[in-house]
C-alpha cells in the first residue's frame, strides 16, 4: 500500500524548505495572533495539496527549479484550504477537527472568523508583494467556486433534492477545484507550458473528485477510525454519493421512504442507523467506490505522457493512496 511518507520521499528537501517558508511568511509579532496561528499550523491535515504543488513542479522541473514561486503557490493553496475549514467549523458549529478541538472550540466564533480572514488576506498580500500575479490569479479562481459549492450543498440539504449531476458539480466546486489548482499551480510555478498547466489542473480535478467521493464513503465508517463523528453528512441531511447511489436504484416508494427518514432525522436521530444500514445493504458503498476508481483511472491516464521518474511514480502512488486510505 502506498504511504504518504513514501510519496513524499522524492521531494523531502523541498517540503522542508516549504515548511520554513510557510512559518516565516505567516509569522505575526502579536503574541495572541501568533498563538492561534501556531495551533492551526500544528493541527494541519495530511498536506496533500502542498505536496501536489511540489510534485507537479518537480515533474516539470526542466523549466525552472523548485523555489520561491513553488513555495508561494503551496502556501496560498494550503492557507486558503485551512482558512475555509476554520470558517466551516464556525458555520457548522463543529467543535472537533481531526480528533482535536476546532479553533472555534478553543476561541470564540468571532475570533475564528477573523483569524480565517487574516490568513486569507495575509496570504494574498504576500503573493502580490512577490509579484506572482499569474499564480495569485490562477488560484483565486477557485475561491468563488468553493463558496458556491457550499451554498449549493446547503440549498440541496434544505430541499432534500439531489441528482448525480448536481452532486458532481458540488464536489467539484467544494473540493476538486482547489486540488486541481494545486497540481496546476505547481506546473505554473516552474513556468510549464499552458498545455501542461491545463493537463495538471485536470489531473488534480479528477484526483479531487475521487478524494471527496472517498471522504463521503468514509463518512459511513466509525469515528474511532476516521476521527470524525460517524455519518455526519446524514445528520446534516446531506445526500452524498453512497446514499444517492441507493436512491437511484430503489423503487419510487422506497425512495420516498428513505427521503422521509432523512427529512425527519433531526427529530429522530435513530433514523441515522436506518439510513446507514440501507446504504450498506443496498450496495451504495461499492457503487461509490466504482465511481471513485473511474476518476482515478482518468487521472492516471493523464500522466502517461510523462517519462518515468520518481515524481511521476509518487503522483501515481498518490492515486493509490486516495483509493486505499481509511481516514
Amino acid at each position: 500500500m502506498a504511504t504518504l511518507d513514501s510519496i513524499r520521499e522524492p521531494v523531502l528537501t523541498e517540503l522542508a524548505a516549504y515548511e520554513e517558508y510557510l512559518r516565516d511568511a505567516l509569522r505575526s509579532p502579536n503574541l495572541y495572533v501568533s498563538s492561534i496561528l501556531n495551533y492551526i499550523f500544528n493541527t494541519r491535515g495530511k498536506g496533500i495539496r502542498p505536496l501536489l504543488v511540489i510534485l507537479s513542479g518537480a515533474l516539470h522541473g526542466g523549466r525552472e527549479p523548485i523555489g520561491e514561486r513553488s513555495y508561494l503557490a503551496a502556501m496560498l493553496i494550503e492557507m486558503l484550504h485551512t482558512a475555509s475549514l476554520v470558517h466551516d467549523d464556525v458555520v457548522d458549529e463543529a467543535y472537533v477537527r481531526r480528533s482535536k478541538p476546532a479553533v472555534s472550540a478553543l476561541w470564540r466564533s468571532r475570533t475564528s472568523v477573523l483569524i480565517g480572514d487574516y490568513i486569507f488576506a495575509r496570504s494574498f498580500s504576500l503573493g502580490l508583494d512577490c509579484g506572482a500575479v499569474d499564480i495569485v490569479t490562477f488560484i483565486t479562481k477557485s475561491i468563488g467556486q468553493v463558496c458556491e459549492g457550499e451554498l449549493i450543498q446547503s440549498q440541496q440539504s434544505d430541499r432534500l433534492e439531489m441528482t448525480r449531476e448536481i452532486y458532481l458539480d458540488i464536489i467539484y466546486k467544494k473540493t476538486a477545484t482547489l486540488i486541481g489548482s494545486s497540481s496546476g499551480s505547481g506546473a505554473l510555478a516552474v513556468r510549464a507550458s499552458s498545455e501542461e498547466v491545463d493537463r495538471m489542473k485536470t489531473f488534480g480535478d479528477y484526483l479531487g473528485i475521487a478524494f471527496q467521493i472517498k471522504d463521503d464513503i468514509l463518512d459511513y465508517g466509525f469515528s474511532s477510525q476516521t476521527g470524525k463523528p460517524a455519518c455526519g453528512d446524514l445528520r446534516e441531511r446531506k445526500i452524498t454519493l453512497p446514499l444517492l447511489s441507493v436512491l437511484e436504484s430503489v423503487s419510487e416508494s422506497e425512495r420516498k421512504r428513505l427521503i422521509a427518514k432523512l427529512s425527519d432525522i433531526r427529530r429522530h436521530p435513530e433514523n441515522v442507523d436506518y439510513l446507514r444500514d440501507a446504504v450498506i445493504s443496498g450496495g451504495g458503498l461499492e457503487r461509490s467506490t466504482l465511481t471513485m476508481n473511474q476518476y482515478l483511472d482518468r487521472a492516471r491516464e493523464l500522466l502517461t505522457v510523462y517519462p518515468e521518474s520518481p515524481y511521476r511514480r509518487s503522483l501515481l502512488d498518490l492515486c493509490d493512496y486516495i483509493a486505499e486510505r481509511d481516514k
